[in-house]
C-alpha cells in the first residue's frame, strides 16, 4: 500500500488540464463579480442594510460602507490573474480571501456554491496552476513544465464528486422520496412556463423530478469518471443544470457545475480547447492592432519608399493569412518570427508527442502538500455528518446545515415576532421588524435559530443604548416546513438575550412534531 501511495505521488498528467480548469475558474469568478455589480447587489445586500447577519466567530468580518465596492474590485482583478496565470499565487491568494471575505459579511446570502468557490479557490492555492499556458510560465521559462503531479488534477475531481454526491445523499430522505417535497411547491410555481409549463402542475412529475435528481446526484461523477460514458455524462450535466437555472433561482451555480465537470475530461480534450483560445487571444490581438493602425493598411507610395510598402504588404499578408487558417501553431510560429507581432504576448501551448517530460519542480517543502491536502479532503468527508451530533431534526434545527451540501432540500417558511421587555419596569416594546432589516434578511431571519439569536442580541444592544435597563428579548415564532403546517419554532418563555451562540444544541428550539426519515 505504502509503495503505491508512493508511486501514485510520483506519478505526473499533463499540465493543460490544471491550467485549462485555472482559466476556466477565473473567467467564471471574474465574471461573476461583474454580474454581482451590475445587479445592485453589493449596495443592495452590503451596504444598504444596517445590520448584517455574521457566522459564528466571524463577527469581526464587516462590510466597508461604500469602500466595500473596492473589495469587490480587488475580487474581480484577482480572478483576472488566476485567469491568466499572472503573479498567479498572489492572485489565487487575493481571491481566495476576498471572495471568502465577501461571503462572511452576511450569512444572509449563503449558498452552496458559495461555498463551493471558497473551497476551489483555497485548494488552487496549493497546486501549480500556473506552470502551462500562463503568463507567470512566458516570463519565467524556468517555471514553465509540459507536466504537473497527478493528485494535483485529481484533488479537483474528488472535490467535485464530494459536491455531488453528498448532494444525492442528502436527497435519500422520506420527504423528498415519499412526499416529492419541497418539489411539489416549487414546480407548481413554474406553470406559467411555455411548453413545460403544464406538465409542473401535476404531481407524478414532483415525483419524477426528486428521483432524477437523487439518481443524478447520485451516479453523475461516476459516469463522468468513465471515458465511454464521459460525453453522455456531460450532456446530461448540460440539461440538468440548464433546467434548474430555468426552474430556480440559483445564480450562476449551473454554469460553474457545467465548467467544472470538463475537469473530467481528458488532457487532450483540455488542450484543444487551449489551443482555441490561443488562436482566439491571436486574432483578438491582430484586429486591435490593426484598429491601432499599427499596421497600417498600404498607402499610396511616394518616390524611395518602394523598401516601406514591401514590408507593410509582407506583414499584412500574414496578417490576412492568419486570419482565414485554423493552424494555431503556424499562427504562433509567424508571430515568433516577427518581432513586431511578438510583442503581442502569445502563450504558447505546443503539442506533446510520446511520452510526456517530468519537468515539474517539486521543491521540498511541496512534499507537504499532498498530506496538507488529503487531511482537507478527509475534512470535507467527515465534516458535512456533524449534524449527527445535534438530537434534533436537522431540516428543523439547520444546526450542521450548512456547509454540508444540502442543495435544495427545504421549503421553509416563518413568521418572528420580537418583543423586548425592560427588566425593571416591565414596559414591553413589540419590535417592527422592517426598521431594522431588509426583506430579504427578514425572511432569512424568520426560520433560522441562529439568525434569531444574532438578531435578539443586537435587539438587546439597540435598546441597552436606548435607556432600557437589561433588555429581555423574547420571540413569537411559527415555522412551517416543506408543506406542513406551521408550529410553534421558539420557546416563547426564554429570555433571548441570555442565550449565547456557541457549537452546542439550541435547548431554546422547541420539538419538531413530526419524523423525517434518511440522511
Amino acid at each position: 500500500m505504502h509503495q503505491k501511495i508512493k508511486s501514485y505521488l510520483n506519478s505526473d498528467t499533463d499540465a493543460a488540464s490544471l491550467a485549462f480548469y485555472r482559466l476556466a475558474f477565473g473567467i467564471m469568478m471574474f465574471l461573476g463579480m461583474v454580474r454581482f455589480a451590475l445587479n445592485g447587489w453589493i449596495d443592495k445586500f452590503y451596504i444598504k442594510p444596517v445590520f448584517h447577519f455574521t457566522y459564528y466567530g466571524f463577527g469581526w468580518v464587516k462590510p466597508f460602507g461604500y469602500a466595500t465596492y473596492g473589495l469587490f474590485v480587488v475580487c474581480a482583478v484577482a480572478a483576472l490573474m488566476v485567469a491568466f496565470g499572472y503573479k498567479y499565487r498572489l492572485g489565487i491568494i487575493l481571491f481566495f480571501l476576498s471572495f471568502t471575505y465577501i461571503e462572511l459579511m452576511d450569512k444572509t446570502t449563503y449558498l452552496n456554491h458559495y461555498y463551493f468557490i471558497s473551497v476551489m479557490s483555497f485548494v488552487l492555492i496549493f497546486l501549480p496552476a500556473n506552470v502551462f499556458f500562463s503568463a507567470d510560465a512566458k516570463n519565467n521559462p524556468q517555471l514553465h513544465s509540459e507536466t504537473v503531479p497527478r493528485y494535483t488534477v485529481d484533488v479537483l475531481k474528488i472535490l467535485l464528486g464530494i459536491v455531488y454526491f453528498y448532494a444525492g445523499l442528502a436527497k435519500l430522505n422520506s420527504d423528498w422520496l415519499i412526499d416529492a417535497m419541497p418539489l411539489k411547491i416549487w414546480l407548481t410555481s413554474n406553470t406559467h412556463l411555455p411548453i413545460i409549463g403544464p406538465l409542473l402542475g401535476k404531481e407524478w412529475v414532483a415525483y419524477a423530478f426528486s428521483y432524477i435528481g437523487a439518481v443524478y446526484d447520485l451516479f453523475i461523477v461516476f459516469l463522468l469518471l468513465n471515458r465511454r460514458t464521459r460525453w453522455f455524462a456531460f450532456i446530461l450535466v448540460v440539461v440538468f443544470h440548464v433546467l434548474t437555472r430555468i426552474l430556480f433561482p440559483i445564480g450562476i451555480f449551473p454554469f460553474v457545475m457545467i465548467v467544472s465537470s470538463l475537469v473530467f475530461f481528458s488532457s487532450g480534450f483540455h488542450r484543444r480547447i487551449l489551443f482555441f483560445v490561443q488562436d482566439l487571444w491571436f486574432r483578438v490581438n491582430t484586429s486591435l492592432l490593426r484598429r491601432a493602425a499599427v499596421f497600417p493598411h498600404p498607402q499610396p507610395l511616394s518616390e524611395g519608399e518602394g523598401s516601406s510598402f514591401t514590408q507593410a504588404a509582407a506583414e499584412s499578408a500574414i496578417l490576412e493569412s492568419n486570419s482565414t487558417t485554423n493552424n494555431a501553431q503556424q499562427s504562433a510560429s509567424e508571430i515568433r518570427q516577427n518581432p513586431r507581432l511578438r510583442s503581442i504576448s502569445e502563450i504558447r501551448v505546443p503539442k506533446i508527442e510520446g511520452k510526456l517530460p517530468t519537468t515539474y519542480n517539486q521543491q521540498p517543502t511541496n512534499r507537504l502538500i499532498p498530506a496538507f491536502l488529503a487531511l482537507f479532503i478527509l475534512f470535507q468527508l467527515i465534516f458535512p455528518f456533524r449534524y449527527l451530533a445535534y438530537p434534533q431534526e436537522l431540516f428543523w434545527s439547520e444546526e450542521g446545515f450548512r456547509f454540508s451540501w444540502r442543495v435544495m432540500l427545504m421549503e421553509k417558511a416563518g413568521y418572528t415576532q420580537f418583543k423586548v421587555t425592560d427588566s425593571i419596569t416591565g414596559k414591553t416594546i413589540y419590535i417592527n421588524n422592517h426598521e431594522h432589516l431588509t426583506a430579504f434578511q427578514e425572511k432569512q431571519m424568520s426560520f433560522q435559530p441562529d439568525f434569531i439569536l444574532e438578531y435578539a442580541h443586537y435587539l438587546h444592544d439597540l435598546y441597552a443604548r436606548k435607556g432600557m435597563a437589561d433588555p429581555a428579548v423574547y420571540a413569537d415564532s411559527y415555522v412551517a416546513l416543506n408543506g406542513r403546517l406551521s408550529t410553534r419554532y421558539i420557546d416563547p418563555k426564554v429570555n433571548l438575550a441570555k442565550q449565547d451562540e456557541s457549537f452546542s444544541h439550541k435547548t431554546w428550539i422547541l420539538p419538531f412534531k413530526d419524523t423525517i426519515t434518511g440522511f
